[in-house]
């Protein structure tokens, strides 16, 4: 008897939650006053995307062409799909110290699956996620880039 008793109070306590969620649904569909959703492509210029969004992998250049990575490799060990290559070259500096310049840094896109272990992982904070998102294209070859900005170098300061 009193399995029936506890089948019954299951299917009113069933009937209750499914009641709750509809309401929430229903007062998004009846109350125009909330628009949730966006209208992408035609609010493509104001669009702006949520602060911890995964756009594609950038470095950042400062206004004199200078970036932070030191081209350690960190990035390119961490990454689990081999999306980033570090190609780089040592310089012998006017104290005698031979020192690591990157030639490029080349981050393959169509590889990507953007964890972000390139980022957390990167000692001098050289990586970021940019917010852009429209990456339709019709050659995967152009979602081969290179990172770093032709003749930009490493940011004085940065070890």
């Amino acid at each position: 008897m009193n399995s029936i008793i506890q089948y019954f109070k299951d299917i009113i306590a069933g009937v209750a939650s499914l009641l709750r969620g509809m309401s929430v649904t229903n007062r998004y569909f009846f109350s125009p006053g909330k628009i949730v959703t966006q209208k992408y492509p035609n609010n493509r210029h104001t669009l702006a995307m949520f602060e911890r969004f995964k756009g594609e992998v950038i470095m950042p250049h400062n206004e004199n062409n200078e970036h932070k990575c030191t081209g350690c490799g960190i990035c390119a060990i961490n990454c689990p799909n081999g999306t980033i290559d570090v190609v780089s070259g040592t310089v012998t500096g006017n104290d005698g110290k031979k020192k690591r310049i990157i030639d490029r840094h080349v981050y393959r896109m169509d590889m990507c699956a953007f964890c972000g272990l390139c980022i957390k992982a990167c000692p001098s904070s050289a990586l970021a996620f940019s917010q852009k998102f429209e990456h339709a294209v019709f050659n995967r070859a152009t979602l081969v880039k290179t990172l770093n900005k032709p003749g930009s170098q490493l940011m004085k300061g940065v070890e």
